[in-house]
């Protein structure tokens, strides 16, 4: 729902209160404000101009020199390439040094010749949609009225000094989709009165009665029908300031009548529509369902077949509307129509629903009808429609209403207590503070000791139970006034459980690394389902899938990530860091629920250091990827149960890749994704791992414990090892890990060297060892005992020999 700022400030006082501060508010009484839109932001300098004088460019054919009169006296040439310009329009006129939307900055110039002091403006060039602009201005300048005052501010003439609150209703808040009831909204927040609209026109002798008759079959459908008829009115633009209102609303303007229909829908949130009586072929409404295969050309020229699901209006033979959705071209209000019948009514929700569906209509007719209307407001809508047509249309309105209606509608009487507001909230509000906020709401209250009765008007359909009163007082007291309290008693519900709480420390440590999360689908393609999987599976396939693209669910979550790389990268994002946690789903058999397990899947590309002042650069590789990993398998307590595995996989670069192993368990792979993948899918080189999350997080780890800084000192030893190529560090590394015994506490690789002054098939690879006991300083005789130790044993489990 748009708000037009000034619109609204017609129905409530808001003196001293911007629209900034009037969104925060809204906002935090329960409606959401997603943006405040001000039509003229960075706009100045746009005036009203008089078309003096045009005649054509002596060297233009598609130009013309048009001498404009801006006020005082004031006259300036101006080259316009409008098809409609003409001499004795007012027209809106960006003078020289005006600013519109986009920073455009008007300057002086020179058009094949001749000088051009401004610009003569269209509503797109003053930041007005193309679909909002009436079809005889949507491809040319926009004239005026001939009784505006030239040199006036054109943004103001235009309604465009003001600020549209769009707000982002809930299903349940459809009151709020009218000025009246935002204006409703806003009074009880700011404890102010509503100003409602005061409908006064004159009416003909002749009764509406006699013109026409009203019969509906289908009253469950349609428990409130109403028609009133207006005579001698005369077709034209509506007034200005209505096409402005509209247009700020994200409607576009037509006609005078039209334009009055569709205003009353914003102003009292109403559905009307307006039928040419002299086409309409009988002077009979009868409102049924359809027939099947009946037919009906609505207003946008489409010939729709109808069932018996649907609601039509007919003239008793013929369907000449498709009931709270769409008119029907037959009936149409044209620019030769002389009588209009105003309909009013009240429709079933669910009936228009389908309607719409059904056909693929959405108006903002139906789209109030389904959420429910004020049955009290179908006549009181109708009637200021036809004082507005009696105004601006020259239009003579028959005495009286013609009126079907089956079923009474009375307001809803709903109670509570002070004792259940207040134990719902954990407050302490006093009952006099709950009957002045529903007062403020224009509520009937009545306050019996501790019991309140209040009587909901039939605007506020959403509140029909005792906790909708909770609620509204919860929401006009303030949340922000609802205290912070800690839970009272023996236990405390809402544990995280040992899991919740690792996976919740894996996010924050991948963020902190410079991740982004990404969630993507869990349905995919068969294509691309078992792709990266950890497990091997048969797939799991919808009954009746959405698309090809989504009909199985996933083995990885990997190949979706790499389609949000793609996405990125071909919007010149090129440095990409992403992560997720979900489910893949294995099959368990015909007719079984898969199985869920979670998985931690990451990607990552580009430029992991940028430091241009430095002139340091350090793209994405295995070790970055692999640090992230050796980081989170430390955060979780795992360093001495994972090993490393070179591996070759399907998708994978052969030479960088590695499988990840908790004992003996496959638990995931890292590794850069394969050349010829990266390129079939547009991607720089990427890097990705894919972990079981589940098998990572329910490992028992001991309690980390924390141990006194040493005095003595550390002696480090390098040994150069020579061994067969096929022999990996890993290996080796674990086989001097497991030899040098408590003393040696940390080993590295520092060095592999394979060339010439090597053996054929033989490489040298040098590990750093670091010997140390706490207890005492260690003697060099200690240190070869251990590390003969390890010499020893490198050579009898791999055949390593010290490189001389």
């Amino acid at each position: 729902m748009f708000v037009s700022y000034k619109w609204l400030a017609e129905y409530v006082d808001l003196t001293g209160i911007t629209p900034d501060e009037l969104a925060e508010k809204i906002t935090r009484s329960g409606i959401e404000v997603e943006g405040v839109d001000v039509l003229n932001e960075g706009m100045k300098g746009v005036v009203i101009g008089h078309v003096v004088e045009k005649e054509q460019h002596p060297d233009a054919d598609k130009l013309n020199k048009c001498q404009v009169d801006l006020g005082k006296g004031e006259i300036v040439q101006i080259v316009c390439g409008a098809k409609n310009v003409d001499k004795g329009q007012k027209v809106a006129v960006a003078t020289v040094g005006a600013v519109l939307p986009g920073n455009f900055k008007i300057k002086k110039a020179k058009l094949r010749g001749e000088v051009s002091n401004g610009m003569i403006c269209s509503l797109q060039e003053l930041g007005i949609e193309s679909k909002l602009v009436a079809k005889e201005y949507s491809e040319g300048i926009f004239v005026f009225p001939s009784d505006v005052e030239v040199g006036a501010d054109a943004l103001e003439q235009l309604n465009l000094d003001d600020a549209v609150l769009e707000l982002g209703l809930t299903p349940n808040r459809a009151d709020a989709l009218s000025m009246l009831g935002v204006a409703h909204e806003v009074a009880a927040i700011l404890n102010l009165e509503v100003k409602y609209p005061e409908i006064s026109y004159e009416r003909t002798a002749d009764k509406a009665s006699n013109a026409v008759t009203v019969k509906v079959e289908a009253t469950e459908d349609n428990p409130l029908y109403t028609a009133k008829v207006i005579k001698n009115v005369t077709i034209s633009p509506s007034p200005l300031w209505m096409q402005t209102r509209l247009m700020a609303a994200g409607i576009r303007p037509h006609n005078n009548v039209v334009d009055i229909t569709n205003f009353v829908l914003l102003e009292y949130g109403q559905p009307l529509h307006a039928f040419d009586y002299d086409r309409l072929g009988s002077k009979e409404i009868l409102v049924r369902r359809a027939k099947d295969g009946e037919k009906i050309v609505t207003l946008d020229d489409q010939e729709r077949t109808l069932t018996v699901d649907h609601l039509v209006i007919t003239n008793g033979t013929e369907p000449v509307a498709l009931a709270g959705v769409m008119g029907g071209a037959n009936s149409e209000v044209q620019s030769d129509t002389k009588t209009v019948l105003l309909e009013s009514a009240l429709f079933d929700g669910q009936t228009i629903r389908n309607a719409s569906k059904d056909h693929g209509l959405r108006s903002e007719a139906s789209a109030r009808y389904e959420k429910g209307v004020d049955p009290n407001r179908v006549l009181p809508a109708a009637e200021r429609a036809a004082e507005l047509i009696s105004l601006y249309a020259g239009g003579e309105v028959l005495e009286g209403t013609v009126e079907v209606q089956s079923t009474t509608f009375e307001p809803v009487i709903v109670q509570t207590t002070v004792e259940k507001v207040n134990r719902v909230l954990g407050m302490n509000i006093s009952a006099e503070e709950m009957k002045t906020i529903f007062e403020r709401l224009q509520f009937g209250v009545k306050l019996d000791n501790s019991t309140i009765t209040v009587t909901v008007p039939t605007r506020r359909g959403d509140i029909t139970i005792e906790e909708d009163l909770v609620e509204e007082v919860a929401r006009l007291y303030g949340y922000d006034n609802i205290p912070t309290t800690l839970p009272i008693g023996q236990a405390f519900p809402g544990k995280l459980t040992d899991y919740q709480e690792k996976r919740r420390k894996v996010r924050r440590y991948l963020e902190g690394a410079g991740l982004n999360q990404a969630i993507t689908y869990s349905l995919t393609s068969e294509e691309k389902a078992a792709k990266y999987a950890l497990e091997a599976s048969e797939l799991t396939k919808l009954a009746l899938p959405m698309s090809e693209e989504r009909s199985v669910l996933r083995l990885s979550l990997l190949p979706h990530l790499l389609d949000a790389l793609k996405y990125n990268l071909a919007r010149q994002i090129d440095q990409v860091s992403l992560y997720e946690i979900g489910s893949i789903f294995l099959t368990q058999g015909k007719d079984l629920q898969p199985l869920e397990k979670e998985r931690l899947s990451a990607a990552v590309t580009g430029l992991w250091h940028s430091h241009s002042w430095q002139a340091e650069k350090k793209p994405v590789d295995f070790y970055v990827v692999k640090g992230i990993v050796d980081g989170l398998v430390d955060l979780l307590g795992l360093t001495k149960h994972i090993q490393y595995k070179q591996a070759n996989r399907e998708g994978m670069h052969p030479g960088r890749t590695a499988e990840l192993f908790l004992g003996e368990k496959l638990v995931g792979f890292i590794g850069q994704i394969h050349p010829t993948v990266q390129k079939q899918l547009d991607l720089t080189e990427t890097y990705v791992f894919e972990l079981s999350l589940v098998d990572l997080l329910t490992v028992e780890v001991a309690e980390t414990r924390f141990e006194v800084i040493p005095r003595f000192p550390s002696i480090t030893r390098d040994i150069a090892l020579v061994v067969n190529k096929d022999v990996v560090a890993g290996e080796i590394e674990q086989i001097i890990t497991e030899a040098g015994g408590k003393m040696l506490k940390n080993v590295s690789v520092f060095d592999l060297y394979e060339g010439d002054r090597l053996e054929e098939g033989k490489k040298s690879v040098a590990f750093s060892l670091r010997y140390f006991d706490p207890e005492r300083t260690l003697t060099d005789e200690d240190v070869t005992k251990a590390h003969d130790k390890v010499l020893k044993a490198v050579e009898e489990k791999v055949g390593a020999t010290l490189r001389g």
